[in-house]
């Protein structure tokens, strides 16, 4: 067995039919296709055990509802590809993207090759990660890219995995956000990775997608960004004592989704992230210097350290806000980001 598909279903009848016919249909054969229904309380595994009546490749694991972790935990436990991939249960694979994946992986002698991907939002599609570059990177360079998050993220999906990568590395059967606790040790494990940005996978964005917070920073809760904190913590440490080279680059993009927080939230006004408001700025201040300084730091986002840690002394100092100093996308990034509905900076900047 080459390849083992792995998708966890719960409570998407309405969708997972889609999804299991784009693997069915794929022109690479030599798979089989483990379907872990999560408890569904509707009809996802009903309509998952028919096609298994009619496809042999097909193999339904029923567990007790638990979270996305442990059912992919399970689906590994009864994998027997060399080669591991997993589909979400409201997303599509193009036909050819098994055969597309498996190729990168021999062509390169790689553990993990990387595919592009297309979205589609309120029927309309759009790119998600799709470029041109042939990319084959060793693992900091590998790691670097995904935390660049320019042409792939952490997520499971558009990935093919070497199925020995996950012999000491498993999913948290504790958290909510799995892909983002595993998907950089995969990575950072891993001699060599390659990435060909072709889209072969279409994630469809709807209201119950379990990371609309993504799209929609309204849907942004406490218990999220606690996790978030956590992890890319946990995160920051692993990666400086796995791959020192880049340590650095590591540390400064902990920090970067604090100063993308510290923005949404205020710009948002979500009064229940408050104390994590509080904690993102303190961490932000104690490390104000370093952070500013930072090879790797955006303009915009000296700005929005400015605007929020450096505090009314600098906003009362750059009240004649100069806009020839910054570049067009730069000025669209304050005007769209940083500005409230009166088309005024936060604490009353102008």
């Amino acid at each position: 067995m080459k390849i083992s598909v792995i998708m966890i279903t719960y409570n998407r009848e309405n969708y997972v039919d889609k999804a299991i016919e784009s693997i069915i249909g794929q022109t690479f054969k030599n798979f089989e296709f483990i379907i872990v229904d999560n408890g569904s309380t509707d009809k996802s595994g009903i309509i998952a055990k028919e096609f298994a009546k009619r496809d042999s490749r097909i193999k339904v694991v029923n567990i007790k509802k638990s979270n996305i972790g442990t059912g992919r935990n399970t689906g590994l436990d009864n994998a027997k590809g060399e080669y591991i991939t997993f589909i979400d249960d409201d997303d599509v694979a193009k036909p050819d993207m098994l055969e597309f994946l498996y190729k990168l992986a021999l062509d390169n002698n790689a553990e993990i090759s990387i595919c592009g991907s297309m979205k589609e939002v309120n029927g309309e599609i759009l790119f998600n990660y799709v470029f041109d570059e042939y990319l084959v990177m060793n693992a900091a360079q590998a790691v670097v890219e995904m935390l660049k998050r320019k042409k792939y993220s952490v997520g499971m999906p558009t990935k093919l995995f070497r199925k020995d990568l996950f012999d000491k590395i498993r999913f948290n059967e504790l958290s909510k956000y799995d892909d983002i606790a595993i998907g950089y040790k995969l990575v950072a494990s891993s001699n060599l990775v390659v990435a060909y940005g072709k889209p072969k996978y279409l994630i469809l964005r709807h209201a119950n997608n379990n990371s609309k917070f993504t799209t929609n920073d309204l849907y942004i809760t406490p218990n999220q960004l606690e996790e978030y904190f956590k992890v890319f913590r946990e995160r920051t440490i692993y990666l400086s004592n796995k791959l020192p080279e880049i340590a650095d680059f590591v540390q400064y993009t902990e920090w970067s989704y604090m100063i993308s927080m510290c923005n949404k939230i205020t710009r948002n006004r979500l009064v229940q992230c408050s104390e994590q408001l509080k904690y993102v700025k303190k961490t932000l201040a104690q490390n104000f210097d370093k952070l500013y300084k930072s090879e790797f730091i955006e303009d915009f986002e000296k700005e929005l350290m400015n605007m929020y840690i450096r505090g009314d002394e600098y906003l009362e100092k750059t009240r004649d806000f100069k806009y020839e100093n910054y570049s067009k996308n730069q000025l669209a990034y304050v005007v769209n980001n940083c500005m409230d509905e009166t088309n005024t900076f936060p604490r009353g900047r102008k």
